[in-house]
């Protein structure tokens, strides 16, 4: 079975006042390896969706290099006008990265 293909891991989340994502910690994609965790705000994460990349919520497993445990793939969703960034079953009005720790 062919493993699914994805271009960034985003391994924590920060949500501001309003419910909207202000940033991600991420691992990007580099060839056949991954970036150091990154610092990606929203506006670069909404860009980055947009322009066609994929990204999962999961996180690296401990001394295993390029090896990670993902679970759902974000989405951008149009919902009253609005995007909103979804992890999972879209909800509400905010966005909302289910599964991934708060930091």
């Amino acid at each position: 079975m062919a493993r699914t293909k994805y271009d960034g891991i985003v391994q924590a989340v920060r949500y501001g006042e309003e419910g909207q994502i202000l940033w991600v910690r991420a691992f990007l994609r580099r060839g056949p390896t991954w970036s150091d965790s990154l610092l990606i705000d929203r506006k670069a994460l909404v860009d980055k969706l947009k322009s066609g990349k994929q990204f999962v919520i999961g996180k690296r497993v401990e001394l295993m290099a390029s090896t990670f445990e993902t679970s759902s793939p974000i989405r951008l969703v149009m919902k009253n006008g609005q995007e909103i960034l979804v992890a999972g079953e879209p909800g509400g009005e905010k966005d909302c990265l289910e599964g991934a720790p708060l930091v």
